[in-house]
């Protein structure tokens, strides 16, 4: 543990890290690709270049610097940091590596304040923080490898079917190449896929959600075609060049964005492909909870986007505890709502008292529904979301 001085020294200089911005991050990483070149092939260099990766490791490193002496506060960005390198494969020696680079890279860059005094604990605080994730990833990783269809590691899968959702979704239906089992997993996880685009120089990792509920024998993921080429390396090679019967290597499922064990009435709120991890949580519900009470609130840009409504549709018309309802930015039918979600639309049907709502899309909308939300008072520790790429707080 540290001692208090080293505590004391490094809330102290935590704010001058954060009032670096996104010049430190940059050196930071310029520093040690230029040592450490393999790194490109676990981190995604799509997130380096738009900013979304730098932001999320120091901010990490911001928030656990200023809880250093509050460990237990720490927990869920501990879970959610050790759940999403468990799908990167990330190991110990890793955290040695990007250790180095940090420390290197505050001597450097802020040397009038990072004297040896302050390096000294810096370096112990970050020995602490890799030591609780690494020991943490450590049961995700011997829990994966133990539990019935587990397995440690990438693992082939034959994509056994493709099927086009909406303009943009498409999902890959997985199963193992051994002919094998596969682990569960909690709705609202990910699977990590790990893939090498043709005429690509990096492997490329990437997580997508389990769009379909758990059953041991094979994965659905869906997966939105990125518009911009810098951010759909991997979407535009799985929509244009991964065929039926093809091979794919992915790691056990992981996130900690899942739907937790409750008997309170449940609204999904998502938007755009945001609908994956909640058609998940859906099927498990609509299978082993008929009775529970669901609102489904979806918004997207027109009709064309919309993923999974035939599904949708049909699980409203099968159980009358579910209820949903539709908003298109354009070309919205009488049946549905024009423009952004307005939850006033809708407040009379949503049990504002005592319900779970899970939050799925761009980071701006679940900002807007949080909002609304906690308008409406609804408590926050009821109000559950997932933000794909590089985790933000909404």
């Amino acid at each position: 543990m540290l001692t208090s001085r080293e505590i004391k020294i490094v809330k102290a200089t935590s704010p001058i890290l954060d009032g670096a911005g996104v010049d430190i991050t940059k050196y930071f990483y310029r520093r040690m690709f230029s040592c450490n070149p393999e790194l490109k092939n676990i981190f995604n260099m799509s997130n380096q270049e738009s900013g979304k990766q730098p932001f999320a490791l120091f901010s990490a490193i911001s928030t656990f610097s200023k809880n250093i002496d509050n460990l237990p506060a720490l927990q869920p960005l501990i879970e959610r940091v050790a759940q999403k390198h468990t799908s990167y494969f990330i190991q110990p020696e890793q955290y040695g590596i990007v250790g180095k680079h940090l420390l290197a890279t505050l001597e450097e860059f802020i040397p009038d304040t990072f004297t040896n005094e302050v390096i000294d604990a810096w370096q112990r605080a970050y020995a602490l923080f890799a030591k609780l994730l690494m020991e943490r990833e450590q049961e995700l990783y011997n829990a994966s490898k133990n539990a019935a269809g587990g397995w440690y590691g990438p693992r082939q899968f034959i994509v056994k079917d493709k099927i086009i959702e909406s303009e943009l979704v498409t999902s890959f239906t997985l199963k193992p190449e051994d002919g094998d089992t596969v682990i569960g997993y909690r709705p609202g996880q990910y699977l990590g896929l790990q893939v090498k685009p043709p005429a690509h120089d990096h492997i490329e990792i990437r997580q997508y959600s389990l769009s379909d509920k758990p059953n041991n024998t094979t994965y659905r993921i869906s997966v939105k075609r990125e518009a911009q080429p810098r951010d759909g390396i991997v979407s535009s090679f799985l929509h244009d060049r991964v065929e039926i019967g093809d091979i794919l290597e992915a790691y056990p499922p992981s996130g900690a964005f899942f739907l937790r064990d409750s008997v309170k009435p449940i609204v999904l709120i998502s938007a755009g492909v945001g609908v994956t991890p909640l058609l998940s949580m859906l099927e498990s519900l609509y299978e082993k909870e008929p009775s529970r009470p669901i609102t489904f609130l979806h918004a997207c840009e027109k009709e064309e986007q919309h993923s999974f409504k035939k599904r949708l549709t049909e699980f409203a018309s099968n159980n009358s505890n579910i209820k949903h309802y539709y908003w298109y930015t354009s070309g919205a039918k009488e049946s549905t709502f024009s423009g952004l979600m307005n939850l006033e639309f809708v407040r009379e049907q949503l049990p504002i008292a005592q319900g779970e709502f899970y939050l799925c899309g761009p980071t701006g909308f679940m900002k807007n529904i949080k909002e609304q939300l906690v308008d409406l008072r609804v408590d926050s520790d009821r109000i559950f979301y997932e933000v794909f790429g590089p985790y933000s707080d909404i």
